[in-house]
C-alpha cells in the first residue's frame, strides 16, 4: 500500500490525533459496520512514518471486517493503531498511562461504533485503563469482569486449523509431523504445548533469547531467526509479525502448509499464488486466528458462555475445510476462496437483518 493508499483508504471512516506531549499519533480506521459495531485491537508501535500507520491500520480493519463475517460473528471490522515516537519498552510508565487515556477519549467520540481490545504491546491491563475512561472495550482481566487473555483461545483455533490442514493434504494427524513455530510470545508459547501435545516436532524461532533458551529447556528445536523461512518443515506457522511471505518467500519455503496465528501473513495476492502453484497449502490467517475474537468477543460483547466459545473455536477447522474446498472448485487461492466465504456470509447476514 502506497503512502496515496494510505491516505485514500476506502474504508467507513478515518480518524486520527497527534499529542505533542507525547509526540504519539493516534489512528482509528472502521472498514466496515455494516453486521454491526466495527471491532479490532489496539497496536501500539513505533512506525517510520505516519503512512505506515495509516496503512497498517487500514490492512489490520479489513483483515477483521473478514474475520467477523467468515466466522459469523454480528461486527464489523476496525483497528486502532498508537504510532509511537519510540520503542514501546522505552516509552515511561506514567507517559504510557497518559497514552492510554487519550485513546479511550478517542474511542468514546465515536459513540459506539468502534469496540477495542488488546494487540500488539497492549494487554488486558492496559484495556483496564481504557476501561476507566470507555465502555467500548473487551479483553479486560478477569478482575474488572473481562475475559482475561485470549492467547491461549486463539492457539486452540490455530491447531485445530492444523488439524483440518493435515486431513486436507491426507496426513491423517499432527502426530509425526514437523511445526515450525515463528514467534513465541503468548500465543505461540500455547501453539506449541498445543502442538506438541498432538504429537508434532516442535521447531521454534524468536528473537529474544530468554525464550529460545526456555523453550530449549522445554524440549523444542530452537532455529535461529534468520533459517526460519529456509528450515524444513510440514506446517510453517507464523505466530509473530505479518507480512512474512512475499513472492521469493513463497517461492523456495520448505514446509507443505501454512498455518498460523499472524495477521495479514502474505504481504500481497501474488505471494498466495506462488505458494498454491508450488502446491503448498496456505490457511487464510483471518479464518485461522478468529479464536482470540470469540474467546473476547463472544464472552464481553456478546455474552457468550466459555461453553459456546469453545464450540465456535472448534469449528474454525470446520470453516477452513469449506475454504479449501472452494479454492479447489473455483481453481482459485485459499485466500480469495476465504474472502469469496466471507463475502458469502456477508451477504446472507445482511439478507437477514434486512428480512427481520
Amino acid at each position: 500500500m502506497t503512502a496515496d493508499d494510505a491516505l485514500y483508504w476506502d474504508g467507513e471512516l478515518t480518524a486520527t490525533r497527534y499529542d505533542p506531549e507525547s509526540g504519539v499519533f493516534f489512528v482509528i480506521r472502521l472498514d466496515s459496520t455494516q453486521l454491526g459495531p466495527a471491532v479490532g485491537g489496539t497496536r501500539a508501535a513505533h512506525y517510520a512514518t505516519t503512512a505506515d500507520a495509516l496503512a497498517d491500520a487500514a490492512k489490520l480493519a479489513e483483515a477483521m471486517t473478514l474475520k467477523m463475517a467468515v466466522s459469523n460473528l454480528p461486527m464489523g471490522g476496525g483497528k486502532s493503531v498508537i504510532a509511537l515516537p519510540a520503542a514501546r519498552k522505552l516509552i515511561a510508565p506514567r507517559t504510557w498511562t497518559r497514552i492510554l487515556r487519550l485513546h479511550a477519549e478517542n474511542i468514546n467520540q465515536l459513540a459506539g461504533h468502534y469496540w477495542t481490545g488488546p494487540d500488539m504491546n497492549t494487554n488486558s491491563a492496559d484495556m483496564d485503563v481504557l476501561n476507566d475512561t470507555t465502555d467500548f472495550v473487551f479483553g479486560r482481566s478477569a478482575e474488572r469482569g473481562g475475559a482475561g487473555s485470549s492467547a491461549r483461545n486463539t492457539a486452540v483455533g490455530v491447531l485445530e486449523a492444523m488439524k483440518a490442514t493435515a486431513h486436507h493434504r491426507s496426513l491423517g494427524s499432527l502426530d509425526g509431523r514437523s511445526v515450525l513455530i515463528q514467534g513465541l510470545g503468548a500465543v505461540g508459547t500455547h501453539l506449541a504445548a498445543l502442538a506438541a501435545g498432538a504429537g508434532a516436532k516442535i521447531l521454534v524461532t524468536d528473537t529474544e533469547t530468554d525464550l529460545l533458551a526456555a523453550a530449549r529447556d522445554a524440549g523444542y528445536t530452537v532455529v535461529a531467526p534468520t533459517d526460519a523461512l529456509t528450515t524444513p518443515c510440514d506446517i510453517f506457522a507464523p505466530c509473530a509479525m505479518g507480512g512474512v511471505i512475499d513472492s521469493a518467500v513463497a517461492a523456495a519455503l520448505p514446509a507443505n502448509a501454512v498455518v498460523g496465528a499472524a495477521n495479514n501473513i502474505l504481504v500481497d495476492e501474488e505471494a498466495g499464488t506462488v505458494l498454491r502453484s508450488r502446491g503448498i497449502s496456505y490457511a487464510p490467517d483471518f479464518v485461522v486466528n478468529a479464536g482470540g475474537a470469540f474467546c473476547l468477543i463472544g464472552q464481553e460483547v456478546l455474552g457468550w458462555t466459555t461453553a459456546t466459545v469453545e464450540e465456535h473455536t472448534r469449528r474454525i477447522g470446520d470453516t477452513l475445510a469449506e475454504v479449501y474446498a472452494i479454492s479447489a472448485a473455483d481453481n482459485i487461492t485459499t485466500d480469495a476462496a476465504a474472502r469469496t466465504l466471507a463475502q458469502r456470509r456477508l451477504e446472507a447476514a445482511s439478507a437477514a437483518t434486512q428480512s427481520a
